[in-house]
Formats: C-alpha cells, structure tokens, sequence
C-alpha cells in the first residue's frame, strides 16, 4: 500500500517494519481476496491435478476470489516526447535532449560506480506487431556489438555495456543502452550514449544490404533454437498460457506458434501466397529500408515521435551533484515525482499482437 514509506526513509529507520507486521501482510495476501493460477506437471492426472485444484480452493481462496474485472492488470506508460515533456514541464527541458531524467543514489556508501540506463522507447507489441517487434530485435543484436566495441573497447568508459530490447509488464518495449563506470559521471555516459545512437545510424547506413540478410538470419535461428530442457519447454508453453490470463474471451486462446511467426518475418524467401507468411518483407534490401524507417522514427533526435528517457544511478562521492538536479524540471527524484509525472501519461493498449 505504501512500499515506500514502509521500507526508506525516516519512518522506516524510525519504527522499522517488525516480524509480526510482515506475517499479517503474508497472512493477508494468502487468505485474502485473491486470484490462484496453478501449473500441474509431472507424474500426475487430470483427476491428481483436480484435486489439486481443491486444495487450493479450499484452504487460499476461503473467501470471495477476485473475478475478472477486480484483478489488478499492469499498464506500460508512454513515455513524453519532447513536446509533451514541454507542456509538462515547461519551455525549460526543450532545450534538453533527453526530456525526462531519473535519478538516484546508490545505496552503499561503498559503491564506486555509475550507471545509466538510456531507454528509447518504441511502442506497444500491439503497435508493433509480428514485423516492428522483429525489425526491433534485429536492430538490438546488431547494436550489442557495436556499443561495446564503442563505447567500453575505444573509449574505456566502463566494464558493463550492453545495448538490448526489453519489454515492460503491460506491452511496453523499448531499447536500452546501458552503462556502468567507476570513472565516469552518470551525465558523461548518457551523452556518450546518445553519440552511439547517432553513430550506429550512420553505421546501418553503411552495411550492405547481404549483412541485414545475414544478421536475419542469426537472430531467426536463435529465436527458434529448440528447448533443451523438459523444464525451457514447459517454462515456453505456459508463459504462453499465462500470458492471455488477462485478456477478453476474444484473445483467450494462447498462440503456441506465435514464436514461428515471430521468426517468419525475418524470412526473407518467402514465397507470394504462403499462408504461413507474417511479414512483407521480401528482399534484404528492403529489409534494410524497414530498419532504417523504424530507426529513423523511434530513435534519432530529430524524431516527433521519439519518446527517450534517461536512468541515472550516482555513487555518493557524487552525491553533491546529484542533489544539484533535485527539484529541477524534467526530473524524477522521488516517489512523488514520479506519481505527478505518470498523472500525465497515456497507456499502451494491452491487446496482444497475435
């Protein structure tokens, strides 16, 4: 109810949350008014996994369970663009290039590093769909490389650097280039970030159309790399299972193919009229266009509809000018700031892209 206030601050150091408060706040989310999804595998039938569900029923769900409607479903926000941040914050963080700016201070009094977490957010799988979630992908394995080698190889600014996709609960995703220095201040690293994002435009710019081919390729043959284990396999088929617990009758049924359709856009022979084709991409030059557009439109600075924030981690020999930023416009340094900034963001739609 009140995380925050519970676990930091004066009040917590104050009247520390006790034993006892945290077995009533256990008690209270087992035999409360709750929502049981179970898995049963193994040596078991469907009469053991009905009796298993009686157990449970039984001794959790004791009082009214939460129907549909009452159960609590996660929202992506989207992120500002430069001029909504404007009318946000005012005529100040126009200047900025990364509008919205997070920041805090490492915990440890021993902790030498920096971080920062670059976010360039794209939109919702929805949005996206099969081709922009695959297109998304392939821009992210084919930047790994490229922001190591920049940004840790020739400029040494610290041991951790990664360029990756991630997903948010609620079909949010975005690209995420990351940065952990012990030598290098958090604004330092993010501005190096943003000049990586600018140089690998030029780079994918550079690349013949054979190397999006190939990096198709790659990135398909992962994707469809076979589970090893009994347990990757069962892991893969009820994520599926999970992942329609929230939504309509109309988008009940898990889509157990949605992996190969997934990969399928990054076919680039497919044939006119196959039915199992997911994408239009039919060539690796056009593919490359598709990469470029995507890139063009979510990523680059002069983009209406990119939509960047930026996630800085001080260690507390830095601590002065971390506090130098509190209270400035554009940027997150509490709880409460984040509460009045999500006040005025819209949600991604959570329909499935299948």
């Amino acid at each position: 109810r009140d995380y925050i206030g519970e676990m930091e601050g004066p009040d917590a150091e104050a009247e520390p949350l006790s034993l006892k408060e945290c077995a009533e706040a256990a008690e209270e989310c087992l035999f409360g008014r709750t929502k049981a999804v179970s898995l049963c595998i193994g040596n078991i039938d469907e009469k053991g996994c009905q009796e298993v569900a009686e157990v449970i029923s039984n001794h959790f769900l004791k009082k009214r369970p939460l129907i549909e409607d009452e159960t609590p479903t996660f929202r992506s926000l989207k992120m500002p663009t430069k001029a909504e941040a404007v009318q946000i914050f005012g005529e100040t963080v126009g200047s900025n290039e990364v509008p919205i700016v997070y920041e805090d201070l490492a915990h440890s009094e021993s902790e030498e590093n920096n971080a920062v977490d670059l976010m360039l957010q794209t939109g919702s799988s929805f949005e996206l769909g099969f081709e922009g979630l695959a297109i998304q992908e392939l821009i992210a394995s084919m930047g790994y490389n490229s922001a190591f080698n920049q940004l840790r190889t020739k400029e040494q600014l610290g041991y951790i650097v990664a360029a990756v996709v991630k997903k948010s609960t609620g079909g949010g995703n975005g690209l995420h280039v990351i940065v952990q220095s012990s030598s290098t201040l958090p604004p330092v690293l993010e501005e190096r970030c943003l000049r990586w994002v600018e140089q690998f435009r030029k780079e994918l710019e550079e690349m013949p159309p054979s190397r999006f081919a190939m990096e198709a390729a790659a990135v398909r043959a992962n994707i469809l790399e076979k589970d090893i284990k009994l347990a990757e396999e069962v892991s893969s088929i009820w994520g599926e299972i999970l992942a329609t617990v929230s939504h309509s009758e109309h988008f009940k049924n898990p889509d157990f193919d949605r992996v190969e359709k997934f990969a399928n856009v990054l076919t680039l022979d497919n044939k006119e009229g196959d039915e199992k084709s997911t994408s239009s991409i039919k060539s690796a030059a056009e593919l490359k266009t598709k990469v470029l557009e995507f890139y063009d439109k979510y990523f680059m600075p002069d983009s209406p509809d990119r939509r960047a924030v930026s996630s800085r981690v001080y260690n507390r020999k830095a601590k002065a000018l971390y506090e130098e930023n509190v209270g400035k416009p554009g940027y997150i340094s509490s709880y409460d700031d984040a509460r009045k900034l999500k006040q005025m963001l819209t949600a991604f739609p959570t329909a499935p892209y299948w």
